[in-house]
Formats: structure tokens, C-alpha cells, sequence
């Protein structure tokens, strides 16, 4: 349901919620974040906006102290981003966003079936992120990711899938 003020829709305030909610874990809160972000989780729903839980999940993930909790955090949040995708759009703020979560969704993954013990499993998300990383542009989030990536596939060794090189310039 759209809310107007004056004959325009008010903004979707549950990105600048989420956030809120990051610039306090970032500050070290890690404690008071994870409880705002499953109060906004309640919220939201486990039906609510994919975008939202997609986003949600994603970064909750990162607030949990047990590696299967925060996996269990991430599957939601591929999950989540799965049902954005095989809504079949592929245009739109939603799609677009989920394309450049791809790539970290699975890296997370792979991070978390690694910590886990789940080698076999890591290398299958850490060769889909690194896939899905040449939807990423040429700024410090993309960067950051395929560093990651990078690190990741060192510490794997063995069939990590290969190094993942970034796409070629075009002339």
C-alpha cells in the first residue's frame, strides 16, 4: 500500500531504515543491530517486499554469532533475491539491485559453508559470485567484492574454481 501526502507517494522508508540500522552495526553495536534488524524483520514479514528481505537478510547475516545462524540468514537472502529473478522482470530498481547483490550473496555463502566445513559447497557459491561479479562496475563496491573473492579462492586452494579475472575492457 502506497502512502500520499499531498497528492505524491512518500518514499519507501525501509531501505533508509536498514541503513540506520548498518551504520550502527558498522559502529560496533553489533548486539542492539541485530535486534533492530530482526524487530524490522517482524515488520516486514517472511512474505513482505523480496527487495526488503533480500537486503534484510543479507546484512542480519553479518550480525550472527553462529556460523549456521548466519547461513541460515544468507539462504534467506539468495532465497529472497531468487524470487525477484524468477518474477521473470528484468528491468527495474528491484532487478538491477539484486544483480549487484549476486555476487556478495554468494561470496557470503561461500564464507559461511567454508567456516562451516562445507568445502564442496563454498567452491560452488564462490564460482557463482565470481559469475555473477561481471555485473559489478569498476567502483569500491565492485572492487571490494572481487578482493574478496579473490581471497577467498586463495584461502580455498585447490579447485576454488580458478582465479577470477576481470572482464575485459573494450576499446
Amino acid at each position: 500500500m502506497v502512502v500520499e501526502r499531498q497528492g505524491q507517494a512518500a518514499p519507501d522508508a525501509v531501505p533508509t531504515r536498514i541503513g540506520q540500522v548498518v551504520m550502527l552495526h558498522h559502529a560496533g553495536d553489533r548486539e542492539e543491530a541485530r535486534q533492530r534488524f530482526l524487530d524490522l524483520w517482524t515488520e516486514i514479514g517472511e512474505h513482505g517486499d523480496p527487495l526488503h528481505r533480500c537486503t534484510l537478510a543479507h546484512y542480519l547475516a553479518d550480525t550472527q554469532d553462529d556460523p549456521a545462524d548466519e547461513l541460515a540468514w544468507d539462504l534467506r537472502a539468495l532465497t529472497a533475491a531468487q524470487e525477484i529473478t524468477d518474477a521473470g522482470t528484468t528491468a527495474g530498481e528491484g532487478a538491477l539491485a539484486v544483480r549487484a547483490f549476486y555476487p556478495s550473496l554468494h561470496l557470503n555463502l561461500a564464507a559461511d559453508y567454508d567456516r562451516l566445513g562445507h568445502r564442496d559447497a563454498a567452491r560452488a557459491h564462490l564460482r557463482r559470485a565470481r559469475g555473477a561479479a561481471t555485473a559489478l562496475t569498476d567502483d569500491p563496491y565492485g572492487r571490494g567484492v572481487r578482493a574478496a573473492i579473490r581471497r577467498l579462492e586463495s584461502r580455498l586452494g585447490g579447485d576454488g574454481g580458478g582465479m577470477w579475472s576481470p572482464p575485459r575492457q573494450r576499446p
